[in-house]
């Protein structure tokens, strides 16, 4: 009866330490979103009211941030530019800057250094971005209507509004520091897939708007023309709604999905002792999560941004034909970069001859395949074919809302599928395992006590 009593006091303890975490993660999510509605300073508040298409001009980093840049609140950034630091970082440490992979080797001690070398990087982004957002803004289309009259543009106007856009990204990465010490989940993921969900209310309401209510139009002589609802409106939001299901189901399937390569370990007597011999070498389906979808979407949308900004124009026109991926040249581009970068951070994420030099270490080998260079040569072929299919099934979810908007004329702030789908799933799959984990821990420390 005591042992008894002892397990199940450990499991109430449990059940609250995670009841704990799940309280502190939705706090420090709430404070995020508080910063949503505190708008930059100096701004002109007939500006920050009267431009709700400049969504367009930003892209996914809008829906990163939860609609705070076109918001122009001082959380505008989010933690885009820690993002980006993270991936230059690790690109860096393949061999480009020697120190940053000495580091890389050095166990917590490098890894506590490249941290704070990814954040010192993140600022300095940060504020770079910043800068460049206030300065387009005054210098874009409205451009005189941006800052209040009182305010004098000058070089400290800009610098101060990057500054405070920086201490913005400063504070998430805070927040995002507090949420993986002390909350549920990674907070850096927490945070993107915070913002992602934010702008799903405005999904649903405009897709309410545009099928399932009725249209109302000026007659031309003072009076208003109501179209009702007509069943074909009806079909295309339910056909919207199972096209959603079904790819949240598919993302859900394809996120899990692995190749396991069989392993055997020769005279490892651990091995035998437990009881296993065999073993396998996971690889993941798609290994390089979103990070192709959001190379190839940044380096599409930096001319299409400056187009957006330089007016109208023939230079605007041929940018936005050529770069935009709703354009035939565009879309092309954006599907051979989402290869691209699928095959080069896929081989950078894994390294098949590290693995077969590992493997080789260990007396373990591939059943049928010689140790070595084959092995290594073995795992490539099967790290290819897999990238060519985990590549496949990006561009498909990457190209799906882009498609769907050339068929229904959806809202632009309907997006069914896309990167942000990916990373809500990713998140939500990875959140799961750590809450199996930490309650089957505490259960089995409970049986051992």
């Amino acid at each position: 009866m005591a042992r008894g009593a002892r397990i199940k006091s450990k499991s109430t303890l449990a059940n609250k330490k995670l009841w704990i975490m799940i309280l502190f993660t939705i706090l420090f999510l709430l404070i995020w979103r508080l910063g949503y509605f505190i708008h930059l300073p100096r701004l002109d508040s007939d500006f920050l009211f009267r431009t709700p298409e400049s969504d367009s001009l930003f892209g996914f980093l809008d829906v990163y941030s939860g609609g705070a840049l076109s918001n122009y609140s001082v959380l505008a950034l989010g933690i885009s530019p820690y993002i980006t630091a993270s991936i230059v970082v690790q690109l860096l440490q393949m061999d480009i800057v020697p120190k940053l992979k000495e580091w890389s080797e050095e166990g917590p001690a490098g890894k506590e250094k490249l941290n704070q070398l990814t954040k010192y990087l993140a600022l300095f982004l940060a504020f770079v971005q910043g800068l460049t957002v206030i300065v387009s803004l005054s210098i874009g289309p409205g451009g005189d209507a941006v800052y209040h009259p009182a305010s004098h543009n000058n070089a400290f106007t800009y610098v101060f509004l990057a500054l405070v856009m920086t201490g913005g990204t400063s504070f998430c990465l805070w927040l995002s520091e507090k949420i993986t010490k002390r909350g549920l989940g990674n907070g850096s993921s927490m945070l993107i897939v915070a913002g992602i969900l934010a702008s799903f209310p405005k999904m649903v309401k405009d897709l309410i708007g545009a099928y399932l209510v009725p249209k109302t139009a000026s007659d031309g002589s003072g009076g208003v023309i109501t179209t009702p609802v007509s069943g074909g409106d009806i079909a295309t939001f339910i056909g919207v709604i199972l096209i959603l299901i079904l790819i949240i189901v598919g993302v859900v399937f394809m996120e899990g999905a692995q190749r396991k390569i069989p392993i055997q370990y020769a005279g490892r007597s651990s091995a035998v002792l437990s009881g296993r011999r065999d073993s396998s070498l996971p690889i993941k389906l798609n290994s390089a999560s979103v990070i192709p979808v959001i190379f190839a979407s940044t380096l599409l949308s930096i001319p299409t941004t400056i187009a957006n900004f330089i007016g109208a124009g023939n230079a605007q026109t041929w940018l936005i034909r050529i770069f935009s991926s709703t354009k035939p040249i565009g879309f092309a581009l954006y599907i051979i970069l989402i290869y691209l970068f699928s095959f080069f951070y896929s081989f950078l994420q894994i390294n098949p001859d590290q693995i077969a030099e590992n493997l080789q270490k260990q007396n373990a080998y591939i059943p049928g395949v010689r140790p070595g260079d084959e092995t290594a040569s073995y795992i490539s072929r099967v790290l290819f074919k897999i990238t060519m299919v985990g590549a496949t099934y990006l561009t498909i979810v990457a190209i799906i809302p882009i498609i769907l908007s050339w068929i229904f004329a959806l809202p632009a702030s309907v997006q069914i599928g896309g990167t942000g789908l990916i990373i809500v799933v990713g998140v939500a799959l990875e959140t799961t395992k750590q809450i199996k984990s930490e309650t089957e821990e505490k259960e089995y420390k409970g049986l051992l006590s």
